[in-house]
């Protein structure tokens, strides 16, 4: 694949890691926006919680359809600001919310380092 092929940093997870962590990732995510929304309804944390997800969604075109690598950092950042306003939103209205956003908040700001690091040695 063309993401084996590039130059990594030595703390690049193994491809076949990142399929399972999305999954975990993804129901937590989920049922942290469920929790929320069942608390107060459609609000600004659940308009925030559909922003982060569509900056989400954006990602993967960027850094791996366009080979975008410096666009990609640029959109993970962003996402990475909308998930911790939505953490903080969703404390206000369930605690189990947020603390469910805390792993995806981790493991983005992770992938936010390794697209930096990726970037500067491909570029």
């Amino acid at each position: 694949s063309e993401y084996a092929a590039l130059d990594q940093p030595f703390f690049a997870p193994p491809s076949w890691l990142f399929g399972p962590v999305w999954s975990v990732l993804y129901v937590a995510i989920g049922v942290a926006g469920w929790l929320a929304w069942r608390r107060t309804g459609v609000d600004a944390a659940t308009g925030w919680w559909v922003v982060q997800l569509a900056l989400n969604a954006a990602w993967t075109p960027i850094f791996f359809g366009a080979g975008a690598y410096g666009w990609a950092l640029l959109e993970i950042a962003a996402l990475l600001a909308a998930i911790v306003v939505t953490t903080v939103l969703f404390h206000r209205r369930s605690r189990a919310a947020a603390w469910l956003m805390v792993p995806y908040l981790g493991w983005v700001g992770f992938a936010s380092v390794l697209n930096a690091s990726i970037w500067w040695l491909n570029r």
